[in-house]
């Protein structure tokens, strides 16, 4: 017995219902599909349908069977799928979600190279620092900026970056250099939120989590404009290192607190759960983790 061509022949008979059906799809007899389908119930010692004059049902070891042959033929074809693909041109469409600031500065570069060393690939990006679900909105694959992956996640992580608070030299100078996150109580700081100007910002001390409470006037939901604001000598701003190297360079603002900051952040590229990953997406996976 051949064991993928009785799980599939077995499939055949659980959606349409019906064994003359199938047998007539196939142009076999009919004997054929039910000695295929009995073949293996024996095999599995178990009833996976029950007869009637009318009509084929399954039994609850059948639907279970099922649900597991789904699965489990899905994974053939993509596997098969996937080899033809490994010899063709990559191509096609690829819906791509980006967090605004690193997608600007980090990565645009990386992907515009991509476009150029792919010709036959489209990317649709959509930059947005808003945590979307990719099967609602249609996307291959986003970028994403985490300390922890939510549970069931499938990614693969590309690199690192780290958080620093930095505010400008004339801001430490007019209101003093805080030595210690609970300080950061008596400053104005630049609060990276939507709608709030309240905030927490989580630092380390002997391996214990800080929890410091903040308050500033500016809120926004973008990492540059803060950054800018502090530039500017406007509070303190607590973004990741890639948002902060072009003013830490030309000496615009300073990192304090460097000692207690938190464990680098991952940056992760994050794929819709339960779907083939096409020939294109991990193309481009490869060529991000390389760039990365």
């Amino acid at each position: 017995m051949n064991k993928l061509d009785s799980m599939q022949t077995f499939m055949r008979v659980a959606e349409a219902g019906s064994f003359i059906t199938v047998a007539n799809h196939l142009q076999v007899a009919r004997s054929v599909v039910t000695r295929q389908i009995a073949a293996l119930e024996a095999h599995l010692r178990v009833k996976l349908i029950t007869r009637s004059t009318r009509r084929l049902t399954l039994t609850a070891a059948g639907a279970a069977y099922f649900e597991k042959c789904r699965v489990i033929l899905n994974m053939v074809d993509a596997a098969e799928s996937s080899l033809a693909e490994e010899n063709t041109v990559p191509s096609g469409r690829i819906r791509l979600g980006l967090p605004l600031s690193f997608g600007l500065q980090g990565l645009m570069p990386v992907l515009l190279g991509f476009a150029q060393a792919q010709p036959h690939i489209e990317l649709i990006l959509h930059l947005s620092d808003q945590r979307v679900d990719l099967i609602e909105e249609g996307l291959d694959l986003t970028i994403r900026i985490t300390p922890e992956l939510q549970s069931g996640d499938i990614v693969r992580k590309l690199g690192e970056c780290r958080p620093l608070t930095f505010a400008s030299p004339a801001y430490l100078r007019q209101h003093g250099e805080p030595r210690h996150p609970s300080e950061l109580k008596n400053h104005e700081c630049l609060i990276y939120a939507h709608d709030t100007a309240a905030s927490t910002w989580i630092y380390r001390e002997r391996d214990q989590a800080l929890r410091i409470p903040v308050r500033g006037r500016l809120v926004a939901n973008n990492g540059v404009v803060l950054t800018e604001a502090a530039a500017r000598g406007m509070g303190i701003a607590r973004q990741p290192d890639f948002i902060a190297e072009p003013y830490l360079a030309k000496r615009k603002v300073k990192v304090i607190l460097k000692a207690f900051e938190e464990e680098a952040l991952g940056i992760y590229a994050v794929l819709p759960g339960n779907r083939y990953v096409p020939h294109r997406v991990r193309v481009l996976i490869d060529y991000l983790t390389e760039a990365l």
